[in-house]
């Protein structure tokens, strides 16, 4: 493969993803088809039966799918035959494994996975160990002691599963060798590339030998990913799947533009455990396509006193029955404080925030995985990449910062073609707050009827909503600094 150049030399290409059936089709030996049936993975979706056959020839692919798509496996399954073919553990599946330089010590790193999060970096590395349990993978992250992550790789990995930062220290430290890397894929692509992370990520790449294979995957994309794909990519495979996860073709390029301002609202409580600076209040990257929403998802938009938002809420969980249930809020504070209620009211409730220890945040996850928790209530910190099974509904107990953080966050139900309900409070005394979920539903393109709850009605004195046309204070309407400033001259 030639060096990349900076001209854009992608070609966005339509796939008949109906055309294979199951993964053997798509070009995947024995032993991972074997091997992704055991992950219950019985055939493949939409976005893997687009990108599997592009990335076992080699091609740099750049992939924008909705939350619960199965873009994790899309890449994976296709990277580890291409690594296990060179390794020579691409046989059948049970033979045992030959003596070949996959035995050699040091190992070689081949693949590397770069992740936003260390619970999506772990989740990703999990994967990839069950999917070629014959390779070594190593999940190196920040907010953990680098040097349990150092003896991991003493003697190399064969793939590498990393947050940035923790990859530049490994690799000041000469923990980890990247001379023989042949493929990078950059998951989330959005969040790797938006103002807290895109540094890193850049040193990252410039560290990385060429020629190489560079895949970008997202839920949505923004116009740092198209650049850094115009430096790092050539000749790739641009694929958009706008419409299900698990249905329908890859849709062409070429979507009018829609200004997003991505700002997390959880950024800064996940950049100090990453090594970051506090973004809080900057305006993120500009989404250039409509965002991919989640098939099989029931929105709702409840009206309600911000007091009663909470009592809502367990009213919400009898009525609908909810086995497993994520809460969005806004801070770490809010967290801990609807949790407590909520386990005070008799539910299995717990909080997930980024001040909690990894061990924490783990078994918090794993908790609800197993259904030993009923509630998670969480910050935008699981809003991104996690994968938990059974979810049924998402409540956002706090609007998101924006209508990209929106995909995300109702994106964690209705995984994989699955049902869910995705519930979100309007409160009814705050003016902005219907104004900020007007936005919101003019980057989807739809329109969510307003409703209340019996014996939650909203106060009848409280405050009318702003028109439509009012600014609001939503986020990315704001006055500028400069405008404030022109304006306090002019009055002067």
């Amino acid at each position: 493969m030639p060096e990349p150049t900076a001209a854009d030399t992608t070609a966005t290409q339509t796939v008949d993803t109906a055309a294979a059936a199951d993964f053997a089709a798509l070009g995947l030996l024995p032993g991972l088809c074997h091997a992704a049936r055991a992950a219950g993975w019985a055939l493949p979706t939409a976005v893997q039966r687009a990108a599997i056959p592009h990335i076992l020839q080699g091609r740099d692919v750049r992939v924008q799918a909705a939350t619960g798509a199965g873009k994790t496996a899309a890449f994976l399954l296709p990277l580890l035959q291409r690594l296990m073919m060179q390794v020579g553990h691409a046989g059948q599946a049970g033979q045992p494994a030959q003596a070949t330089i996959a035995d050699a010590r040091p190992r070689r790193l081949y693949l590397l996975v770069l992740s936003p999060t260390r619970e999506l970096a772990q989740q990703t590395g999990t994967v990839a160990a069950q999917l070629a349990p014959a390779l070594k993978t190593v999940v190196a992250v920040g907010g953990l002691s680098i040097n349990p992550q150092m003896m991991a790789l003493r003697g190399g990995a064969h793939v590498v599963v990393a947050t940035p930062g923790r990859l530049l220290d490994l690799s000041r430290q000469n923990a980890v060798r990247l001379a023989d890397l042949q493929a990078v894929v950059i998951d989330e692509a959005d969040r790797m590339l938006d103002a807290g992370f895109i540094d890193e990520t850049r040193r990252v790449l410039a560290l990385l030998p060429h020629p190489r294979q560079t895949l970008l995957f997202s839920a949505t994309l923004s116009d740092a990913v198209l650049n850094i794909a115009q430096a790092t990519q050539s000749d790739a495979v641009h694929i958009e799947l706008l419409d299900t996860p698990d249905s329908g073709d890859p849709v062409p390029a070429g979507h009018a533009d829609h200004a997003d301002h991505a700002d997390h609202a959880d950024h800064a409580d996940h950049a100090r455990h990453e090594g970051h600076e506090d973004h809080e209040g900057r305006e993120g990257a500009v989404s250039t396509a409509p965002p991919a929403l989640p098939a099989g998802i029931v929105q709702r938009a409840i009206v309600v006193d911000s007091a009663r938002r909470t009592p809502l809420l367990r009213a919400l969980i009898a009525s609908a029955g909810w086995r497993k249930l994520l809460v969005f809020v806004a801070t770490q504070h809010a967290a801990e404080q609807v949790a407590d209620k909520l386990r005070h009211a008799g539910l299995p409730a717990a909080a997930l925030h980024g001040q909690l220890s990894p061990l924490r945040r783990n078994q918090a996850l794993a908790d609800l995985a197993a259904g030993r928790l009923q509630v998670l209530v969480a910050t935008d910190l699981a809003s991104r990449g996690l994968d938990v099974p059974g979810v049924d509904a998402v409540v956002q107990h706090d609007l998101p910062r924006s209508a990209v953080d929106h995909l995300h966050r109702i994106g964690r139900t209705a995984r994989a073609g699955a049902a869910g309900t995705a519930g979100s409070f309007v409160l009814a005394a705050a003016p902005g707050s219907e104004a900020h979920f007007r936005l919101i539903e003019k980057r989807q393109g739809l329109r969510v009827p307003r409703e209340q709850v019996p014996g939650f009605e909203p106060n009848a004195g409280a405050p009318a909503a702003l028109p439509a046309s009012s600014d609001g204070g939503i986020k990315g309407r704001r006055k500028s600094r400069k405008d404030k400033l022109r304006e306090a001259a002019a009055r002067g």
